[in-house]
């Protein structure tokens, strides 16, 4: 009997039938040639002509035959190429289970001065906030067990361990992003090591391209919420088996970004007298590598987003995972082109070199809220100290 499966098709002047069969069905048939075999399943092959042929075909049962072989044969290609999985995103079962992150973890705590309870990820052109930090101890991500590369300019490749104002912190010179070709759960897998190493609060930073007009090439913006482009197509850090050591299936998302801590980077920066370039606002995170289109940025700009960028929504997603606190800043280092007869073009140097001219703010600005943060483990802060 047919396995529930029945599909009809035309190909030229020939109707096919096709029968879902088990492999057993399939090698009891009468006419096994007429069986073709598709991913898992195999299929019986039933050919149809019309009544009206060109003169002189009907008689020719060696044409008929050619004819059924030559159809067997593409279809059988075409069932097996369409029965194959298709890879959508960069294919990995390893680098990113619980096991395999607490043990990369164990090795960092072992090399480690201090056990960090504040994790900092620096944007492109933003490695200097790494520099910030007293007492340092820097490890190469190559030289890291199971730890992805950085690939891309402007990014060091080094994670620092050092103190901040007396916090004990580690911060990464350099992130990785789904452009690279690694799996979206490998470019996160940094921040569940933050986890397991014991950080409780995550800032992120980010270099990104100005949608709301309002905002100036080197503005500073506070992230108060996202919009997950890929997410929309299903690429999610925490799609797959979920571990509840790191968190639970369906995390919340509406709070996000910590209200405490957005709150005090715009106290911080009234004090430090940068509320001229400080905004907030919501951030879009595309794909990438190219740079946006016109219509893309308008498009992001009715659904509401303020600036777009390539990085730091994944990681925000697998830290609220892991229960940790997060704040964001987004560096505005070009403004998105808009206008269709504008001559303005995005391009990575920019990026690069707004981050050199705005990196002694965004050093101080970052530093002085982490001294004033309120860390939970009081007992390791002090001994750290």
């Amino acid at each position: 009997m047919a396995n529930d499966v029945t599909k009809h098709g035309a190909t030229g002047n020939a109707r096919i039938l096709l029968q879902r069969h088990t492999p057993e069905r399939a090698a009891n048939e009468s006419a096994p040639h007429d069986c073709v075999e598709g991913g898992n399943a195999f299929y019986k092959v039933s050919l149809s002509f019309p009544r009206t042929f060109t003169a002189g075909e009907t008689s020719s049962a060696k044409y008929y035959r050619h004819r059924r072989a030559h159809r067997l044969l593409l279809l059988q290609s075409s069932l097996t190429e369409t029965h194959k999985p298709i890879a959508m995103f960069p294919d990995s079962t390893t680098g990113y289970s619980y096991e395999e992150c607490k043990a990369t973890a164990d090795w960092l705590l072992a090399q480690a001065p201090v056990r960090p309870l504040v994790g900092i990820v620096c944007g492109s052109g933003l490695g200097g906030l790494a520099e910030m930090l007293k007492d340092q101890l820097v490890i190469k991500y190559s030289d890291i067990p199971n730890f992805p590369q950085s690939t891309v300019h402007g990014h060091a490749g080094k994670l620092v361990f050092g103190t901040l104002k007396g916090k004990p912190c580690v911060c990464m010179q350099g992130r990785f992003h789904l452009y690279e070709g690694y799996p979206i759960q490998k470019t996160t897998m940094p921040i569940r090591v933050f986890k397991l190493m014991g950080v409780e609060t995550v800032i992120l930073t980010n270099a990104a391209g100005g949608l709301n007009q309002d905002f100036k090439v080197g503005d500073i913006m506070v992230i108060k919420d996202h919009i997950n482009i890929p997410g929309f197509a299903g690429n999610n850090p925490l799609v797959g088996a979920n571990d509840d050591r790191f968190g639970v299936r369906f995390p919340c998302m509406s709070d996000a970004y910590d209200r405490d801590l957005q709150q005090l980077f715009h106290s911080v920066a009234a004090e430090l007298d940068y509320s001229a370039f400080m905004h907030e606002g919501v951030y879009s995170v595309l794909g990438g590598p190219s740079f946006e289109t016109i219509a893309e940025c308008r498009m992001l700009r009715v659904l509401g987003a303020d600036a777009v960028g390539m990085s730091t929504v994944h990681e925000v997603i697998v830290a609220r995972h892991c229960g940790m606190r997060v704040v964001a800043l987004s560096l505005i280092t070009n403004q998105a082109v808009m206008d269709y007869d504008s001559e303005k073009k995005a391009n990575h140097e920019e990026v690069l070199q707004t981050g050199e001219l705005r990196a002694k703010q965004m050093e101080k600005l970052v530093s002085t809220v982490v001294s004033r943060m309120e860390l939970l483990n009081n007992k390791t802060l002090k001994a750290c100290q």
